[in-house]
This record gives structure tokens, C-alpha cells and sequence, in this order.
């Protein structure tokens, strides 16, 4: 990458005069707004620390009204939204520290480093809390993995994905991965990161203490991210995409050094505050750690370590150069923290101090550059109501008829093609490139309903998933934000696991159209009503707008991460059919539900309609029957019905235990396509014992759930018989070929 070479800065008058401000995505009223706070025309430096403090990345000028109405609190959330990541409690003083996070238009120009660098960001933010990371997850779209240019993207942001998570060691446990032409041009990129911490250990990111000293922590600053706060707020083009200064250059090798470093650190009782750097670097984690705790902050600028000659106030200030963190001790701990960085060979230099007055003071060469209220900085930013309306093409939908395709009758033809869909088919390709062993607690692997780690010394373990369907929310934002809640809580039932709390990542396209911003609040209200009937409140997260191509938005795509408690390891399961002879229920009511399915997609090549309907009631009643029947020992596998309904659950769960399956089921009146593809809610394939089925049918029955039990695991065949006929009759082995092969040859 070239570097970057400073240009002599305009004057405030000329900032004022030519309104250069406005390419940093601050407006007229905005910049008003910061001159009334100045009370005088604000330099360069200034009005770049302002331009990126109000981004929507860092301000949530537009989504905050929108984010207050999630469920936050709960009486196992020790922490909420408002610092690094949120927290959890777990039992025995141990918590879990989990956030989501997005690198989309990073990712979009440099998918390698874009795609690295928000895994690098993502861990930061747990450490960060005094957790030590343990698992990472992701959340991936892309276009049509048909063109060069997507498969190029999505081969290097999964190596970037890799390489970052590999050479730190932490296990890339688990994600999800859709393929669709609303990505085409701007891929989502979502990192997860899941720590672990004592409760005792549990740090925040503020400036406490009057004169306490404030130390910068990692490699010296350069000149890479400049901006990257503003260039995530705003649409890609051309002329963003050539910003490539505004993506940053991830070292794992180093952040290794200065998580262990920072750990220990924090293992030392000394630190009072500390924060990492990362959207708008040493400009956000200053004003933050200073403004939640009430007080100002001196930088001394000339002591940053800097990597590039010539580097400028304003460069320093709003470089993204990665695996850097800040923080605040006490004066006569000074030298035990030093102490600390020094034996790990990290970077460690006092640059600061905490003041009283308020302000964030930049002095660079003996000179105050720049000098501003951290209240206007953090908390005065303009918040937005946008406008909003209902899009034509919604009411459009209302009036499809997704029953009025040609009835398919090959259905072994279909479930290939729809097992052979890369949406459905195997990701191998890519979790194969994931070290998701590393540091030997996975339990569950990539490719169940949700991956499963231990906890050391307890019979705990963690379930963790990202999920969304952004077909759903295009088609219907409220229904389908309550069903990627719902989706994710079955995933983490199905593997043992009480939902314990979710974070999100709101991926939307430009909340200044108000079609745009319609489909954001129907989806944060289906999201909340969700999360309050479910008992997962949201503890934190992350909002990425302006996520749009040449044909406009991407799927609205408000991706949900959850974890779950595994109270005991026993009860851990998965999606494998196990034992020849086992019984397979079927939990729930199939309707006629094809609209925004993979099956409409895959095979009639359309995406219309209206999404399946979701009671939430009816949704707590299974996930309660089913957790409650895998604590009792009744289960031997569980499979949620998602993308593909029953014929691909059947598929995958076959596929997964190597072995077949003998389905005897009535479609109650539905066409066989529809019966075997429908994607309607609230429904899981359990298999048990055959000398506990009844038991177990019994137990789901007493909790209002609809049950039938409709086959048995056996053979080298999935067979399914619907109303006496036979519509699918395939060798497990042939399925299993198509649906490993799928990606990798379209990659080849």
C-alpha cells in the first residue's frame, strides 16, 4: 500500500468558506452546530475529530431512537450497551463478554485486510472488558458466487478471517454464510468475538482520577484508517473505494502480544480505566474513556509513537492503525505497568493526563491544536429522526401468490439443487481454513445448529450462533427480525443450551431514504418484541449503514448473534441422526409457506411474496419443550427447520450421522413441494431412543407443543413417503456429494 503523504491543511477560514468540511459527511447544520460549541471557527484537526465523533459509526445519529426500544436490562446482564462488549453472568462469579461487530466497506476494497482487521477490532473490544477471548464467529454475504469479483472477495476475506484468528489463537468456532444478488458490489462482514472473565476482573473504558497519567499501548501510529469511522457512514463508489488509506493493516501477530500484555495488566489490580482503539482511534477511545467518566483529557501529541515521518495532529488523531489501546493507572503504578509491556517487547508510552476541565486538549509541539468540549464530542452530536415510508414493492408483495408456481414433482431434483445452493450447501470450504480446535475446548464444530465450547474446570459449556435471513426482513422487516431472534434462539436450544442474551449488528442501506429507514425501524420492533418474549435482552452491538450497489440497497440484514448456557456437558447435542432404529419426531404445523424460502430462490428463481409467520409464544413454548426434554435425557439429535425446510433438516441431519432415514408423513392436505420445502417457524426435527420415543412425544405433547412422530433413522437412504407415496427415495452418500461439493467447485 503507498504511503500516504501529508498535504498542507487548510485554514479554519478556508474549512468555512469552501465548506471542506463536507467531505468529511459533517453538514451544514452540523458544522453550525460545532461552531456554536467552539465558539469560534474549529481548525483542521478539530473539525476532522468532530467530523468522525459524529459519524453514524461512532454517534448513531440516525439509529439511536431505533436502538432505544430493544430490551437491555435482565437479571443476569451485568453490563449493557455503552462499553466495549456486553456482559453476562454465567454462575460461580464467571461471566461471558460478547459483542458483533462490522468491516463491510473495508472489506468491500481490501476484503483480506478488511475482513482481518475486524477480527483484530472485534477481539480488542473484549479484552478490552478484562475477558479473555475464546471463540470467534462470523456472519458473511456476498453476490452470486458465480462472478470473479465475489469469488475473489469472499476467498480473501475468508483468508483474512483465518489468518487473524489462527495466528492469535482463537478458535473460529462457528457463522453463517448467504449468497445473493442484493450483496453483489458490498459483502457484509460481521466478527463476533466470545470472552470469558471472573466477575471481579470486569474493567470499563474511563478516565478516572484527576492527574492520573494516560498511556498509549501497541505499535506506532501510521497514516493507515484515516477516516475509516467516516468512510464506514457513508455509500461506496468509486471515489470511496480509492480511499484505500481508510482500510487498515492488521498484525496478529502483535495483538497477540498486546491482549496477553493487557491481560496481565489487568490481572494486576492497577488499571483504573482502559479502552481499545478502534473506530476513529485515538480520538474515540480519548473522548469515550474521558466523557463516561465525567472529565477532560491532555494528549501530548509529540509523544505518540509514530511509524511515518511528518505525521500531523490531525493524522494521528484519526488514524485506524491497528492493535493499539489505551489506558489510565494510578502515578505510583507507572512503573509496574511499564514494567509489564516491556517483558512482552509492547510498546508502552505515557501520552496523557486526566483534567477536570472537560475538554479534550491536543498540544503538539508546545502549541494547544486542538481544544474542544468532550460532552460536544461524545454526547451533543445531533440525533436524526429520519423520515420513513412503506416501499411500493412491499405492498406489491402483499398480493403474491407463492403457491402459483408449477408444481415440481421431481422432488429428488430439487433437493439437490437446493442442497447444492452455496446458501445451503456444506461451508467445509470454508471453516476447513478456521484453527476451530485451537485451545481444545470446541465441543460442538462448525456446521451444527450451534458450535459448543467447554468451560475449564466446570461442566458448563457456552453455545454460540449468528443468524438472519435477510430474504425475510426484505420481504417483511418486522416478521423477519423476530424470526432471525427466534432462528437463533433454536439454534442454541437445539444444541443443549438456555438463550442467555443477544447483540446485533444492523446492516441497512441509506437510512436517508425513507424506504430504507421504514424497513429499520419494522425491524428493530420485531427484533425487541422478540427479544422481550424470549428472554434474550440485547447487551450490545453494532449499526452499518450505507450498504448499497448500483441497484441499490442491500437485503436489510440486522444480523443476531446469541449465546447460550450449556448447563451441563451431557446435555450437549447435535444435528446427527445417531442409531440405526432411532425414532424422528417432527415438532410443529407445517403451512404453505414458500415466500423468501431457498426453495423459491433455488428452483423458481425468485424472491417474493411475504415471509412465513411467527407466533412468539408459540416459538417460547417449543424452545422450552425441547430444552426441557434435552436436560431429561429424552433426545439424541435436534435440528431446527430453516433454509429448506423439512426435506433439507432431514438431508443435513442424514448427511451429519452418516446414515439414512425412513419418513412415513401425512401433508395434511399441502402439495409435496410445498409440504417438503415450505419454511415455516417454530418447527424441529428431535430423534430419540425407540424405547423413549413416546416418552419423549409424551413430554413435548404436555407443553402445547404439536408433535408426530413420522420415521426412523436407518439404512443408506433418505426415504420420505407422503400420504402412502413415495417423492423421495436418495442415497445419503449422492446428497452428501452435492452438498460438500457445491462451493468448492465454484471456487475451482
Amino acid at each position: 500500500m503507498a504511503q500516504q503523504v501529508s498535504v498542507k491543511e487548510p485554514t479554519a477560514e478556508q474549512i468555512a468558506e469552501q465548506k471542506i468540511y463536507s467531505q468529511f459527511g459533517v453538514s451544514d447544520s452540523e458544522y453550525e452546530l460545532i461552531k456554536s460549541f467552539m465558539g469560534r471557527l474549529p481548525n483542521y484537526t478539530e473539525i476532522g475529530v468532530f467530523s468522525v465523533m459524529w459519524s453514524e459509526h461512532c454517534a448513531y445519529k440516525n439509529s439511536k431512537p431505533l436502538l432505544r426500544r430493544f430490551p437491555v436490562t435482565g437479571p443476569r446482564v451485568l453490563m449493557g450497551p455503552g462499553e466495549g462488549a456486553g456482559i453476562v453472568d454465567i454462575g460461580d462469579n464467571q461471566a461471558v463478554v460478547f459483542k458483533i461487530e462490522s468491516h463491510n466497506h473495508p472489506s468491500a476494497v481490501e476484503p483480506f485486510q478488511g475482513a482481518a482487521t475486524g477480527v483484530g477490532g472485534i477481539i480488542r473490544d473484549i479484552f478490552s472488558m478484562g475477558a479473555r477471548p475464546v471463540a470467534l464467529l462470523n456472519s458473511l454475504r456476498f453476490g452470486k458466487l458465480e462472478s470473479d469479483r465475489v469469488k475473489y472477495l469472499f476467498e480473501h476475506v475468508v483468508s483474512g478471517i483465518a489468518g487473524y484468528g489462527n495466528c492469535i489463537g482463537i478458535p473460529t468456532v462457528g457463522g453463517e454464510i448467504m449468497f445473493d444478488d442484493s450483496y453483489d458490489g458490498n459483502p457484509l462482514v460481521n466478527a463476533m468475538c466470545i470472552g470469558l472473565i471472573d466477575h471481579d476482573k470486569i474493567q470499563r473504558g474511563v478516565a478516572k482520577g484527576v492527574g492520573n497519567p494516560v498511556f498509549y499501548v501497541g505499535p506506532p501510529t501510521g497514516r493507515d484508517g484515516i477516516h475509516g469511522a467516516t468512510f464506514a457512514s457513508v455509500e461506496l463508489s468509486e471515489e470511496t473505494e480509492a480511499k484505500r488509506s481508510a482500510v487498515q493493516v492488521g498484525d496478529p501477530f502483535m495483538e497477540k502480544l498486546v491482549m496477553e500484555s493487557c491481560l496481565e495488566l489487568i490481572n494486576s489490580g492497577i488499571v483504573i480505566g482502559i479502552q481499545d482503539m478502534g473506530a476513529a482511534g485515538l480520538t474515540c477511545s480519548s473522548a469515550e474513556m474521558a466523557s463516561k467518566a465525567g472529565n477532560g483529557l491532555e494528549l501530548y501529541l509529540d509523544q505518540v509513537p509514530q511509524r511515518e515521518e511528518g505525521m500531523t495532529p490531525y493524522e494521528m488523531m484519526l488514524s485506524e492503525s491497528q492493535e493499539r489501546m489505551l489506558f489510565v493507572v494510578e502515578p505510583k503504578d507507572e512503573a509496574q505497568a511499564q514494567e509489564i509491556f516491556d517483558r512482552w517487547g509492547v510498546i508502552c508510552c505515557k501520552v496523557g493526563k486526566v483534567t477536570d476541565d472537560g475538554r479534550l486538549k491536543l498540544i503538539h509541539h508546545g502549541e494547544v491544536v486542538g481544544d474542544m468540549s468532550v460532552t460536544a464530542l461524545v454526547d451533543e452530536c445531533p440525533v436524526y429522526d429520519k423520515p420513513s415510508s412503506i416501499p411500493a414493492y412491499y405492498v406489491a408483495n402483499e398480493t403474491v401468490d407463492t403457491l402459483n408456481y408449477e408444481e415440481v414433482t421431481d422432488l429428488g431434483g430439487a433437493l439437490r439443487t437446493v442442497l447444492g445452493s452455496p446458501t445451503v450447501a456444506s461451508k467445509a470450504w470454508v471453516y476447513n481454513q478456521y484453527d476451530y480446535m485451537v485451545r481444545t475446548s470446541t465441543a460442538v464444530r462448525p456446521g451444527s445448529d450451534a458450535a459448543v465450547i467447554t468451560i475449564q474446570g466446570t461442566r458448563k459449556g457456552l453455545a454460540m450462533t449468528t443468524d438472519c435471513n435477510g430474504r425475510y426482513v426484505y420481504l417483511d422487516p418486522e416478521v423477519g427480525g423476530r424470526i432471525a431472534v427466534s432462528e437463533a434462539a433454536r439454534n442454541i436450544v437445539c444444541s443443549g443450551a438456555q438463550p442467555l442474551a443477544i447483540t446485533d449488528n444492523l446492516n441497512f442501506g441509506n437510512p436517508e431514504k425513507p424506504e430504507i429507514f421504514w424497513q429499520m425501524e419494522k425491524a428493530v420492533d420485531g427484533m425487541a418484541e422478540a427479544c422481550r418474549v424470549l428472554d434474550t435482552p440485547v447487551i450490545g452491538g453494532n449499526v452499518s449503514l450505507y450498504n448499497e450497489n448500483a441497484s441499490g440497497s442491500i437485503y436489510p440484514t440486522p444480523v443476531v448473534g446469541m449465546v447460550g448456557l450449556v448447563e451441563d456437558t451431557d446435555h450437549i447435542t447435535t444435528q446427527a441422526f445417531k442409531q440405526e432404529g432411532d425414532a424422528i419426531l417432527l415438532l410443529g404445523v407445517t403451512q404453505a409457506e414458500l415466500g423468501g424460502s431457498e426453495f423459491q430462490y433455488a428452483v423458481h428463481g425468485v424472491t417474493e411474496g411475504r415471509p412465513p409467520a411467527l407466533d412468539l409464544e408459540t416459538e417460547k413454548k417449543l424452545l422450552n419443550a425441547v430444552l426441557g426434554a434435552i436436560r431429561a435425557g429424552l433426545v439424541r439429535s435436534a435440528h431446527d427447520l430453516s433454509e429448506g425446510g423439512l426435506s433439507v433438516a432431514l438431508a443435513e441431519s442424514c448427511i451429519s450421522g452418516g446414515i439414512g432415514a425412513n419418513v412415513e408423513w401425512s401433508a395434511n392436505g399441502l402439495r409435496s413441494d410445498v409440504a417438503l420445502f415450505s419454511e415455516t417457524q417454530s418447527r424441529i426435527v428431535l430423534t430419540s431412543a425407540p424405547d423413549r420415543a413416546e416418552e419423549l412425544k409424551a413430554a413435548i405433547a404436555a407443553a402445547g407443543v404439536p408433535v408426530e412422530i413420522i420415521g426412523t433413522v436407518g439404512g443408506d437412504r433418505l426415504r420420505v413417503n407422503l400420504d402412502g407415496t413415495s417423492v423421495l427415495d436418495e442415497p445419503v452418500a449422492e446428497l452428501k456429494f452435492i452438498w460438500e461439493d457445491a462451493i468448492p467447485c465454484l471456487m475451482k
